[in-house]
């Protein structure tokens, strides 16, 4: 199930908003959040939700027993056994295919025997709730948590549908104390209702749009990206330009979506983006771009006691061919991970006082640039096609600086393009800040707030009524 779907918006949800505020007190609230997450969850992967069930119940079993062994070896056993389960699990789901095609290649260089490739099928979200009972753990075992001693609420904290399938990555001690002590203000039902139709929006008006552009002016995986082959400069910049936008909106819809579920239901998650484009280096960029994800890697990952921070270098590139796998089992991911891994090690030769010396202008363009090339990296799967993308990029490929197929390309989508752009910064935002500081601009603000709400939700739900192109882009990692 999605949340860009009229069912979920006028079926499940309703029905579980009303059974939930109706239920008598917390107790009877977590069952129901924890019924209908299994029940959004199993509607797509109704065997995986046992996989779901299982991770839980070894972790809150691991947790016990770190509590048990609290300072002592049954604890760090506790800790390795539960690492060793998570990242087996996900090892076995997303990269199975990956190493043994990897290792026929190998072995294809001096024998025509093959390793059969296994058929598993990558269960929705595990990438997500596996780094979520990861985090648990380890801050269970470094006591920055308490352990919970209930299933049920465990099972609850890894299965909560608003982010369930794909993130934002929930660490346990951000809603740790809203699992027993919770409630939803008229407030909270508004800022969550006004980030739920942003999100809609940004996924079903702006997303799946730009989707449709990136194809005409990429092509796509099934014929092997061959337009790049001939594709023009223009038209090879606009479209990595668009698939950097296109999946900004779409991600970012996502946890918009996300976001807004949690607070009506008295959950308070961080947020996840936080309009990365208006950066000025790379660093900030990861700053502001997929916080949940970027964080965990820095705070779990960067000083492994055998690199740490004797081995900053070491640690980074770990960090980054991580992230870079994380996000999926294939080569040009990885490349992806150490590309941004090499800039942000130039960053911090260069120094941050450096960095700030550099103009405004120059630090934007440099710093775009990087960016949008790296979705290039990070959208096109195959090796060779990224080499006929990135001789496009300078027109080596023998295409022309501007072809007609781009410029029509880009006049009739020049409104799409606009709001793209308009909505990838903090216009509105500021607007609204400014707005909010007097009481009579306020009650406009509020106003036309409220209306641009009622318009989007019925502009989506027109264009849900008839789209095949809808599923957010995180669910396949």
């Amino acid at each position: 199930m999605v949340f860009a779907d009229l069912f979920f918006l006028y079926g499940f949800l309703p029905v579980c908003l009303i059974l939930y505020f109706f239920s008598k007190n917390i107790t009877y609230r977590n069952i129901v959040l924890v019924t209908f997450s299994l029940i959004f969850y199993a509607w797509g992967e109704p065997v995986c939700v046992f996989l779901l069930i299982f991770t839980a119940l070894i972790d809150y079993i691991m947790g016990l027993l770190i509590d048990k062994f609290r300072d002592r070896t049954g604890a760090k056993l506790a800790l390795i056994a539960s690492l060793v389960i998570n990242l087996s699990l996900l090892g076995f789901f997303k990269y199975s295919g990956f190493i043994v095609e990897n290792i026929n290649n190998l072995i294809g260089l001096w024998s025509d025997f093959q390793i059969p490739m296994p058929r598993v099928r990558l269960p929705i979200g595990i990438s997500f709730y596996t780094f979520q009972t990861i985090s648990y753990t380890i801050d269970n075992y470094w006591g920055k948590v308490k352990t919970q001693k209930d299933f049920g609420k465990y099972l609850m904290y890894l299965s909560l549908f608003p982010q369930l399938v794909a993130g934002p990555v929930v660490r346990y001690s951000v809603i740790e104390e809203s699992i027993d002590n919770r409630k939803t203000t008229l407030a909270d039902m508004s800022e969550g209702l006004s980030r739920i139709v942003m999100g809609l929006a940004k996924k079903v008006i702006i997303a799946n749009n730009l989707s449709t552009v990136v194809e005409s002016l990429c092509g796509n995986a099934e014929i092997g990206y061959d337009i790049f082959k001939t594709q023009s400069v223009a038209g090879t910049w606009l479209g990595v330009i668009t698939i950097a936008l296109w999946y900004y909106f779409d991600f970012s819809g996502y946890s918009d979506i996300a976001i807004g579920l949690g607070r009506i239901f008295g959950f308070k998650f961080n947020e996840n983006f936080n309009y990365p484009f208006i950066c000025r280096n790379i660093t900030e960029f990861w700053q502001r771009w997929h916080i949940s994800v970027g964080s965990f890697f820095r705070d779990y990952l960067l000083y492994l006691p055998i690199f740490g921070k004797r081995r900053p270098y070491a640690s980074l590139f770990l960090v980054w061919f991580s992230t870079g796998l994380w996000h999926g089992a294939s080569w040009n991911f990885i490349l992806w991970g150490l590309y941004y891994g090499l800039f942000i090690l130039i960053e911090q030769k260069i120094g941050k006082k450096r960095m700030k010396k550099i103009p405004a202008v120059i630090s934007h363009i440099y710093s775009k640039i990087i960016i949008v090339v790296g979705f290039g990296i990070f959208h096109i799967e195959s090796i060779p096609a990224m080499g006929n993308f990135f001789k496009a990029l300078v027109g080596a490929n023998g295409g022309k600086l501007l072809d007609a197929v781009t410029r029509v390309t880009f006049m009739n989508n020049i409104w799409l393009f606009v709001a793209a752009i308009i909505f990838s910064v903090p216009i509105v935002k500021k607007t609204k800040e400014i707005m909010s500081k007097h009481r009579s601009t306020l009650v406009i603000s509020n106003s036309i707030g409220v209306l641009m709400n009622a318009v989007l939700l019925i502009v989506c739900s027109l264009l849900l009524v008839d789209t095949t192109n809808n599923v957010f882009l995180y669910f396949n990692f």
